[in-house]
């Protein structure tokens, strides 16, 4: 199901509607995602989720509006095994896709479980070949023994190509069409490295979809070592891509993957694009997942940061009962909250806030020396006052609390 963000909660130049802006997206369907937090994600350095914290994020997915979910790669270890099962076996809403290298123990691991749908890597770059000790023939060999293999066991295929972006066209396009061939539905387009620009990306989307045709389904799969992750995916839908792969919070190996609230986010407010995911739980989603992981994003992080929607600065604080002047979309779209912080940079508008939400009886002759010392203390202790700190000053003036 697609789902839309109301125009009237969304702030942005009107540049962006500009034809050059605008051009050369199919708006007929909605982009969709594919979620691989439970297998690339993983791969973040020192992450290692249980069998029960992966179910519990897959449900989360469904939640979300992800149309599929990898559910890992069951060789790797028991709890990967026990994870995908569980999976398998929850009824979600999402389809739930098998990973798996071009090595046929990898597929009977998933068919013993049930899998019934699956994604077949193999490198084809020069250089990844190399580093594997591969051949041009023997990627062709294992890729079409694999994928035949999966298909032959009643499989859905989509053939993910790793390295993609570093391939020599030619025979890139060689093994794009012999994977159809032997049976592969749906075809992805790996930038294992990031190290393509967003315009070489939708150039590359556009060259492949032309090879393939129309009815085969292109993913993007996108990293983020030159920050580019959101943009390139952005291109690649422009270029014909209809899905688009990634993680939770971007997370992933070396800079991480695209971050498919990032991406949904943008897609919807910048370029009208309709899409299958339902922000409103993205900040959920994001924090069952950090949980898990054991880690933090950062507090200004797009669509999750935990400081998008908060002020501390006088100068914005002024202005905080116009949303749209200091900010670019509502906090209703992601369902944040927004509010007034008190620290060094607060202003006398910001003490006024937080006595109004506060229910404090602060009269307003007090506003300055009030300021003064929330300022003083936040100095010194090198970060925000909190509520009750806050009240201690007030009471410290005199005034009822």
């Amino acid at each position: 199901m697609s789902t839309s963000i109301p125009q009237d909660q969304v702030w942005i130049s009107e540049l962006n509607q500009r034809a050059e802006v605008q051009d050369g997206f199919d708006r007929s369907k909605p982009v969709r995602f594919y979620d691989t937090t439970l297998r690339d994600g993983e791969q973040a350095i020192g992450v290692v989720f249980t069998a029960e914290e992966k179910f519990q994020i897959a449900c989360q997915l469904a939640d979300l509006g992800v149309g599929r979910i990898e559910s890992g790669f069951p060789r790797v270890s028991e709890q990967d095994t026990e994870a995908v099962r569980r999976i398998l076996g929850a009824g979600l809403s999402s389809e739930i896709w098998g990973f798996a290298r071009c090595v046929i123990g990898d597929l009977d691991a998933h068919i013993e479980l049930g899998t019934e749908q699956v994604l077949i890597e193999i490198s084809t770059s020069e250089v990844k070949m190399k580093a594997y000790g591969f051949d041009r023939q023997k990627v062709m060999e294992r890729m079409s023994s694999a994928v035949k293999h999966a298909r032959d066991n009643g499989m859905r295929v989509n053939f993910f190509a790793v390295d993609a972006t570093r391939s020599d066209m030619n025979f890139l396009k060689d093994v794009y069409s012999s994977a159809i061939e032997a049976g592969a539905e749906e075809i992805s387009v790996v930038d294992t490295i990031g190290a393509c620009a967003p315009e070489a990306v939708e150039y590359l989307i556009r060259d492949i979809a032309r090879h393939v045709g129309p009815d085969v389904p292109i993913h993007w799969h996108g990293h983020n070592d030159f920050g580019l992750a959101t943009a390139s995916a952005i291109a690649a839908v422009r270029g014909g891509a209809s899905w688009i792969q990634g993680t939770i919070n971007g997370m992933g190996e070396r800079a991480g993957n695209v971050d498919i609230c990032e991406a949904a986010l943008a897609l919807q407010c910048f370029y009208n694009m309709p899409v299958e995911l339902d922000l409103s739980k993205a900040r959920q989603v994001s924090r069952v997942v950090k949980q898990a992981g054991g880690y933090q994003v950062d507090g200004w992080k797009p669509v999750v940061g935990e400081n998008l929607f908060v002020r501390e600065s006088g100068a914005v604080a002024n202005q905080f009962h116009i949303p749209q002047a200091i900010e670019p979309y509502s906090a209703e779209i992601v369902n944040a909250e927004r509010k007034i912080v008190l620290g060094k940079k607060s202003g006398l508008v910001s003490i006024e806030i937080k006595a109004r939400e506060l229910g404090l009886d602060l009269s307003k002759d007090d506003y300055a020396a009030v300021l003064s010392e929330v300022k003083a203390r936040a100095v010194a202790a090198q970060g925000l006052i909190g509520d009750d700190e806050f009240r201690t000053i007030v009471q410290s003036m005199g005034n009822k609390v």
